[in-house]
């Protein structure tokens, strides 16, 4: 196969890997009508970056894997058509796109062959090529492989803008039916503490990100073992987002009789997240289950809302961010548009709120306006 061959088999095959999409539901391809050829279908994104957002190429390294995950469509011993990249192969590749204004970011990862540390070794390679050999400046996100050492991390977050690491399952005992080879704590989690401890050896220095994946729905985790490891990781590891990929069987795996995972799971657990990391949210305060499940049905921050607001409404002339971040429909950014605009004046109805960029509709049951309830509710809930 030649490069181009290559890459229609393993561009797609990094779909599995949510990175940067617009979106947090689902991976948006590229249009055609911003010029993509058809050969390309399905390896470049529209991706929001830490630099902004640019067209990325996502795809594997190679899809030959050494690993039997119960769940992965590249697990060793499945029957299918596979593919590998030589560095300089690859990057040769991403330069032509790249010239071409086809491109301007590269997401690489890739099935283990030959031990984690070789694996790293040939993602390095093509990610040094790129930086020093093409002197490519833009955006680069680099997986780290299970078993990487510290010195090739080190590398890897010289090179790129963003670097993850995939624990797959929350914790030990669920990644031993997920993935029974791997090992959850000495070769995942520790080189995820490892970045963490990388950039704290260098402060000052303009540090990658980085990120990890969970499978949600295979092997029987509770929503709050995914978000009390979420809720870890940002605390104690610097993670920068958690990505919550959806179980769905693939044919030919120990896993293909399974049912897929409601995509609203999905949903719900991003949503939660982001309470976690921007909103100030403690992972005992969300709305779970007696089976630690979320609701389906309802935004986890509305869900609290009801519980907490609906008799003790939040005065929004006097309330702290703090308690701004917990009204629906207020964000981060709204929160602070609002103190500022409390500057000017007192809020006295829902038309201030809506030119600030509040959900009005959403923070109505749950506000007081100058002491006052806003003028006209809409009630969110059925009675």
């Amino acid at each position: 196969m030649d490069a181009l061959q290559k890459l229609q088999l393993l561009g797609p095959a990094a779909a599995y890997e949510p990175a940067e999409e617009v979106g947090a539901l689902g991976q948006q391809q590229a249009p055609q009508a911003q010029g993509i050829p058809d050969a390309l279908a399905g390896c470049i994104y529209h991706a929001a970056t830490p630099k902004g957002r640019v067209p990325l190429l996502k795809t594997l390294m190679s899809s030959a894997c050494e690993r039997d995950c119960h769940y992965c469509p590249f697990r060793a011993g499945r029957d299918f058509r596979r593919a590998t990249f030589s560095a300089d192969e690859l990057a040769r590749l991403f330069v032509q796109l790249h010239q071409r204004g086809l491109v301007k970011g590269i997401f690489l990862s890739s099935g283990l062959v030959g031990s984690g540390p070789r694996t790293q070794d040939r993602l390095i390679a093509a990610a040094e090529l790129l930086r020093r050999r093409y002197r490519f400046p833009g955006y680069i996100h680099l997986k780290i492989m299970p078993g990487a050492e510290r010195d090739q991390i080190a590398a890897a977050m010289r090179l790129a803008d963003r670097v993850s690491l995939n624990l797959e399952a929350p914790n030990d005992q669920r990644l031993a039916h997920l993935a029974p080879h791997k090992i959850f704590t000495e070769e995942l989690l520790t080189r995820l503490r490892w970045i963490e401890e990388l950039r704290r050896e260098q402060p000052g220095r303009a540090h990658p990100s980085s990120t990890t994946q969970f499978v949600v729905g295979a092997v029987g985790e509770s929503d709050l073992e995914l978000l009390q490891t979420t809720a870890y990781l940002h605390a104690h590891a610097g993670l920068a987002r958690a990505y919550f990929s959806g179980f769905s069987p693939v044919a030919d795996t120990p896993f293909e009789t399974l049912p897929a995972s409601p995509p609203a799971r999905e949903h719900r657990l991003y949503q939660a997240s982001f309470l976690l990391r921007d909103y100030g949210f403690m992972v005992e305060e969300l709305p779970f289950a007696p089976d630690g499940l979320l609701p389906l049905t309802t935004d986890p921050k509305l869900a609290w809302a009801e519980q907490h607001l609906r008799e003790q409404p939040v005065e929004l002339n006097l309330a702290a961010r703090a308690q701004l971040l917990r009204v629906p429909g207020i964000g981060p950014v709204s929160a602070d548009r609002l103190l500022q605009a409390r500057r000017l004046g007192q809020l006295r109805d829902l038309s201030q709120l809506r030119r600030l960029g509040i959900a009005a509709h959403r923070a109505a049951p749950f506000i007081l306006l100058a002491g006052r309830a806003p003028a006209q509710q809409l009630r969110l809930w059925p009675t």
